[in-house]
């Protein structure tokens, strides 16, 4: 009987799932392992993720104890505050993104920040990793010399069409002639499942950056070719910007949940939201209502309004905004939690479109027990790619509020709040569960019911991502199709608008490991594509 599993990667998409499997086989640790499959998740889901991205990562030693490293996009130093007050048509309806006329900060080069996505995976192998930084972009190049085969949830988001007053997603992958070369098939539709794509000029860039290292992107003969490409087409990015970008270090933001310790990261990724919301919900006894029924999903999503709205309010990039220590604090929480529990609703004031769900992650626990978990995006993506290089930039300015004087709003160098926020669990000290998600505003909402379907209600991590959710970012409650009418018509009477989603898995992609008295089982979110797959090492 072959020995159980010592190690473990859970990544949306089997390939990169396989290139981080192959890396723990061959003695690397987690981070290789995590950053040789964000390469290949980079080539096979190019709209979720890549060089020219942002994220959230976290690292957990044994020894050496926590380490989170941020790496939002900024915006570009030539944007102004004002500069598209006059543009604003409205605010997506979770409150992450807004139309302009034009759609000039959603698609095209005005949309695009510094990315940070590149120069975190070369810090990660460089200060915790194992491997030469070559051998980790090896499967990478690999992949992209090969190419891909269209899988269902590539195809699924390339024909997902118009995203609530956005730019329809196939306008988006043909926006650039490397992306109708890539993307579309000879009559000019979308390549379908099972269609070969095949992008050369990624390896090729992929090559220089694994001979070269992050300077040739930041600094070098890429960042000359990212300038110039910008410079010609009216975007705002330039080689200052990338020469100036810097990721940020620090431990995590800490919170608890009976007797389980959370680390998260800090804004302006979205873990302070977890920590909230967990805050308020230890405040009930959730075992005893019932997974999922009327008054589970009606105190759960009252405290996603609450954690939404102190969002909304007061968090932003920490550089730019003073962030209230409250909103983590238990005290504050437990008066939210009273308000609740008397009955009333918590209010979400939009402006008047969802999220974009374009990002994807990666967990990972090596045989030393070394735990990595990161999220890593292109927002809802620029479309842009420089002719020559193969990436498709990110397109983050589409989330910054164009109103000046806000928490969100556009200053240079600044990054906008993101929801993504991979996260840590520990129990007397030693880590319990390993988990993130992609999903946009609704990652948070996704993390926070697969932690509680294991923490409150003892699912294994497959039961945990796979069990129906709901979601309230906005004074509206989304619901999954699995979800029972009879459990929502009580909600429905008590004056709630219901939202019926017609997918069978939604509300996040949520991906992660738990770990049992050093036994490991792993669960990829049943709406992608991925996989969880365990090593003996």
């Amino acid at each position: 009987m072959p020995l159980p599993p010592n190690a473990m990667i859970v990544t949306a998409q089997p390939e990169a799932s396989e290139a981080g499997a192959r890396v723990l086989m061959k003695g690397g640790n987690a981070v290789d392992a995590a950053m040789a499959a964000a390469l290949v998740q980079g080539i096979v889901d190019p709209q979720m993720c890549g060089i020219a991205g942002f994220g959230s990562l976290q690292i957990y030693a044994p020894k050496e104890g926590h380490s989170c490293i941020d790496f939002h996009g900024k915006t570009p130093l030539l944007a102004t505050p004002e500069m598209w007050e006059d543009k604003l048509q409205g605010e997506a309806r979770d409150g992450f993104g807004f139309v302009l006329d034009g759609y000039v900060n959603d698609v095209g080069y005005q949309a695009v920040t510094a990315p940070g996505s590149l120069l975190a995976y070369f810090e990660a192998v460089r200060d915790f990793g194992t491997w030469d930084w070559s051998d980790i972009c090896a499967p990478a190049i690999a992949q992209a010399e090969a190419g891909f085969f269209v899988r269902p949830h590539v195809h699924y988001w390339w024909t997902y069409g118009a995203d609530m007053g956005r730019v329809d997603v196939a306008e988006r992958i043909g926006f650039s002639q490397t992306g109708r070369n890539a993307y579309f098939r000879a009559d000019g539709s979308v390549k379908k499942i099972g269609d070969h794509v095949a992008n050369p000029d990624l390896a090729r860039t992929l090559a220089l950056i694994a001979r070269d290292g992050a300077d040739v992107f930041y600094r070098g003969e890429i960042a000359e070719r990212i300038d110039a490409d910008m410079t010609a087409n009216g975007g705002l990015l330039r080689r200052a910007d990338l020469e100036a970008y810097r990721t940020t270090r620090q431990a995590p933001l800490r919170g608890s949940y009976r007797g389980f310790d959370i680390a998260t990261n800090h804004p302006p990724g979205g873990g302070i939201m977890l920590v909230e919301m967990l805050n308020i919900l230890e405040n009930f006894d959730l075992t005893a209502l019932g997974h999922n029924s009327t008054d589970y999903i009606r105190i759960v999503a009252e405290a996603m309004k609450a954690a939404t709205a102190d969002k909304d309010t007061h968090v932003g990039d920490p550089g730019f905004v003073d962030i209230p220590a409250h909103l983590t604090q238990k005290d504050y929480a437990a008066l939210i939690a009273a308000r609740i529990r008397a009955g009333e609703k918590m209010q979400v004031t939009r402006l008047g479109q969802p999220e974009p769900k374009d990002t994807t992650h990666v967990a990972v626990v090596d045989s030393t027990g070394m735990c990595v978990t990161m999220t890593h995006s292109l927002g809802m993506p620029s479309g842009v790619i420089t002719d020559g290089l193969g990436f498709m930039y990110n397109g983050c300015m589409a989330v910054f509020d164009p109103r000046p004087g806000r928490a969100g709003s556009i200053a240079p160098g600044k990054s906008r709040f993101s929801s993504v926020c991979p996260t840590i669990v520990l129990r007397d000290g030693a880590p319990r569960i390993v988990i993130g998600a992609p999903g946009g505003t609704q990652i948070a909402m996704g993390v926070l019911q697969a932690l509680l379907n294991v923490m409150d209600f003892d699912m294994s991590m497959t039961e945990a991502v796979s069990a129906p959710r709901f979601s309230a970012t906005s004074n509206a409650i989304d619901v999954t199709n699995r979800i029972p009418g009879y459990l929502t018509d009580p909600l429905q009477a008590e004056g709630y608008e219901i939202i019926r989603s017609a997918m069978t898995f939604d509300i996040g992609a949520v991906h992660g490991i738990r770990i049992d008295n050093e036994k490991l089982t792993g669960g990829a979110d049943p709406g992608h594509d991925g996989v969880a797959l365990g090593v003996r090492v």
